[in-house]
């Protein structure tokens, strides 16, 4: 794997740092930082101490974590159990697949190499228990595989760290005098269990110990993944158009979609052509779906972009987005709901003019009314809707406020009476003010604060007015009047 232009070289000391209660601390540190003396959780400035030329350099967590539970299931390529060991391992469950791969330690060296060609450096062991492989990686030799009846040799010599306790329990450990795990098993099991009775598992020595020995249960929880849902035609010739085909295609896809009670929101058209290139068409929907004839609508003027060269001779249609439906029950007269005929609706809008042709609205964190609502494509998944309206508001609300002119004003209330569009409105009863003041740290300086009240004119309109100023504020002229809005 080629190495990035800003990468440092491999004998250069680097970590990677994130912020403490008392600034900086080390979260990883490469092989050379670790032979300098650097230790993982120290001060970044206590650490510079030791190592003046050490590079330091932030760590994103999120991402590692991201990365971390993809290869998690990458790592399924060896067996069929991965599960993610805290933040920096894995755990694979190789019972009887390690015979596939030529033994154990041909395959720790497969592994090995595989993630070295990905640009990563691992420690690799293989144990009869997660305790035990856990140890051997982080503190035992390069690829070490142990037997059964070799846990007790060879996880003696290792220091007490390889029991994964928290550091109180480490510390008290070493303070008795036992460094290593070999000093703990050789401890009375009496004298561990009065010592460690009421403690946790992650501060219990004699826990861990029956973990490494296989006396205490620890499985592997492997997680679970998405089924691949992938319906494909292989044609016997070449062929220039692949749209017969996408009904038999969209009904064998739905069908295993309705097996597995899911319904999908994406679908990837691909066409592998004779002379090698591929071609693909990718269509959304607003919800999950499994309807095949809904599903072959929105391919329509679609297809006809792709270029044919010499012909195609596979054809795949996959479910991207998947997600679990419930058989929803129609009307007895066997028609369709109406919000079923919208979202349909929606689709194919989007799909014939462009994803971003069709959008709804989503709330936003802000009190100016005008930014309180933001517009986004009607495929685009909802965000998370944690903002709560305490006032209420008109129900149309006018993209730009369309400016009144009083014809006489109430001190401290509404205009009396106001032109707006050319017609004169009395007001009849109001309600207000509700004061909204400018964001200071988006609006330009100047800007003045809003007024806005509830009125009612003689004919029964609602309108939503404000004012724009104050008398004398300083920022103006006299205060302006503006509609904003209509309620119902």
């Amino acid at each position: 794997m080629e190495r990035c232009g800003n990468a440092p070289p491999d004998d250069v000391p680097v970590v990677l740092a994130r912020e403490g209660q008392h600034g900086p601390v080390i979260h990883a540190a490469n092989r050379v930082a670790r032979i300098e003396g650097i230790i993982p959780g120290s001060r970044v400035v206590d650490m510079r101490a030791i190592c003046p030329e050490l590079q330091v350099e932030y760590a994103d967590e999120a991402g590692d974590h991201a990365a971390l539970d993809r290869l998690v299931l990458w790592a399924r390529r060896w067996c069929p159990w991965t599960a993610r060991d805290g933040d920096d391992g894995l755990i694979l469950d190789t019972t009887g697949a390690d015979h596939l791969w030529g033994g154990e330690a041909a395959m720790l060296v497969e592994m090995e190499t595989q993630l070295s060609l990905l640009g990563l450096t691992a420690r690799l062991a293989v144990a009869p228990t997660w305790g035990a492989a856990w140890a051997l990686a982080r503190f035992g030799p390069v690829r070490t595989v142990c037997g059964p009846d070799e846990v007790y040799f060879k996880l003696g010599p290792l220091p007490v760290a390889g029991l994964r306790l928290d550091d109180p329990t480490l510390l008290l450990l070493r303070r008795l005098g036992l460094k290593t795990i070999g000093a703990v098993m050789d401890v009375p099991r009496l004298s561990l269990t009065r010592r460690f009775v009421k403690a946790g598992l992650q501060a219990n020595p004699l826990m861990r110990l029956d973990q490494v020995m296989g006396k205490l249960a620890e499985p592997v929880s492997s997680v679970e993944t998405k089924p691949v849902i992938r319906a494909q035609a292989r044609l016997a010739e070449p062929i220039f158009d692949p749209t017969p085909h996408l009904p038999d295609l969209c009904e064998d896809l739905c069908a295993q979609l309705k097996h597995a009670g899911l319904g999908c929101r994406r679908l990837h058209l691909t066409v592998y052509k004779t002379d090698g290139d591929i071609s693909h068409v990718d269509v959304a929907t607003s919800a999950p779906t499994r309807d095949p004839a809904h599903l072959h609508s929105l391919f329509r003027d679609k297809v006809a972009r792709i270029n044919p060269g010499f012909g195609f001779d596979l054809i795949t249609l996959a479910a991207g987005a998947v997600e679990e439906v419930q058989d929803k029950q129609t009307r007895l007269d066997g028609g369709a709901d109406d919000d079923l005929h919208l979202t349909r609706l929606i689709d194919r809008l989007s799909a014939k003019f462009g994803p971003r042709a069709v959008t709804r609205p989503v709330l936003r964190q802000s009190h100016v009314p005008e930014r309180a609502e933001a517009q986004i494509a009607a495929l685009a998944d909802c965000p998370d809707q944690t903002v709560v309206l305490t006032k209420e508001r008109p129900l149309r609300l006018l993209d730009h406020p369309e400016e009144v002119r009083v014809l006489y004003a109430v001190p401290e209330g509404p205009p009396a009476q106001f032109v707006w569009r050319r017609q004169t409105h009395r007001v009849a009863r109001y309600a207000g003010p509700e004061r909204i003041a400018p964001e200071w740290w988006t609006d330009r300086p100047g800007t003045r604060l809003r007024d806005y009240f509830k009125v009612e004119d003689q004919a029964g309109r609602r309108l939503w007015l404000y004012r724009e100023g104050l008398h004398e504020d300083g920022r103006g002229g006299d205060p302006r009047w503006f509609v904003h809005g209509m309620f119902a």
